[in-house]
């Protein structure tokens, strides 16, 4: 489906019908993800010590870093036009505000960590074949922030305006937190451009549906989060379903939860949402949040509508600001969902 079109055929309709917080094993779409997922589970209850960064690392040094073998260049920005700053402590990306960087510290060094005790922590969603097709498929997939057995998963977008994607700020922080509340995370890595981000979202979530089993993961009232241009796709996503995007036939999220974006646009089968929005964002209009959030609630749409005075775009997670409880309140509404099963 083109993100753009304003006609959805019928079997784009059909998959937008498929119910909230479920899942047939016995669905009879053929669609599997090539690129299988073999979890490696050496040392999953220990951790031995490891020589952690500062806020004085060089990102080079950190992207670089054989722990991370080929994926390490994904944890910052692939397009460094739209970054500044050499280290941790004095990184800047396009279109962000409130970036902490003892919060980024802390990212870099859990991701370290997991790695160099064996803990796999990023998956492709593309086979070798298929980027070798598409070479454009190369710098994409999955960072895994592990949780707890048997609970839900979440997907984390990025924003970036479609030419970047900003996860050190702007997913991998939510990731990062909810794991720590037990639920699985993973932020994804997409390929630039509107339509191939929510096509590689479609992917990823049906890679995530068929390899539920090897990650441990329930798959019940999934939720899609997003900031900015990753806030489009989880609503894009939320509205349609996988399916409509070339992903398998699966239910549309449980619940989405977006931030500052301008995305107007919903339909009569939209999750529930959760929006949040800086009342001084210069991209994101906050009222026009606003007027998506009470379209949804008059078609009886579970909404939770937050809008922060002086704010402006891209505060993340909103740390030491007026926003930093945004993400508890998100958590609580997607368990609100859970609960309605």
């Amino acid at each position: 489906m083109k993100v753009f079109n304003i006609l959805i055929s019928s079997v784009i309709y059909a998959a937008s019908l498929l119910p909230l917080c479920a899942y047939s094993e016995g669905r009879s779409d053929s669609f599997i993800p090539s690129a299988d997922v073999s979890l490696n589970t050496k040392n999953m209850q220990t951790s031995k010590p490891v020589n952690l960064y500062s806020l004085n690392t060089p990102i080079d040094e950190i992207t670089s870093d054989p722990v991370f073998s080929y994926y390490g260049k994904m944890i910052f920005p692939l397009n460094k036009y739209f970054m500044s700053g050499d280290t941790v402590k004095d990184l800047k990306l396009a279109w962000y505000s409130n970036i902490d960087p003892t919060k980024t510290l802390e990212i870099v060094n859990y991701l370290k960590t997991e790695a160099a005790n064996g803990r796999q922590i990023f998956f492709d969603i593309y086979s070798n074949e298929e980027k070798a097709a598409d070479p454009s498929k190369k710098d994409t997939g999955l960072f895994f922030f592990k949780g707890k057995e048997g609970y839900p998963f979440a997907v984390c977008n990025a924003g970036g305006g479609f030419a970047y994607v900003g996860a050190i700020h702007d997913s991998f922080p939510h990731a990062l937190e909810l794991s720590k509340k037990g639920y699985n995370a993973f932020a994804l890595i997409y390929r630039p451009g509107a339509q191939s981000a929510v096509e590689d979202l479609a992917r990823a979530i049906s890679f995530i549906f068929n390899n539920a089993d090897k990650f441990k993961i329930s798959t019940s009232c999934y939720s899609v989060w997003g900031g900015s241009a990753g806030a489009r796709m989880a609503a894009w996503l939320g509205s349609y379903g996988p399916y409509a995007f070339g992903g398998a036939k699966l239910p549309r999220p449980g619940a989405v939860i977006m931030q500052y974006t301008g995305h107007d646009e919903y339909t009569k089968n939209d999750p529930p949402t959760f929006a949040c929005v800086g009342e001084n964002d210069g991209i994101a209009d906050w009222r026009i949040m606003q007027m998506r959030i009470n379209a949804l609630k008059k078609l009886n749409i579970d909404t939770e509508f937050h809008h922060y005075k002086e704010l402006r775009h891209g505060f993340g997670l909103g740390t030491h600001t007026i926003a930093e409880n945004w993400l508890n309140e998100a958590v609580e509404f997607w368990e609100r969902q859970q609960r309605k099963k």
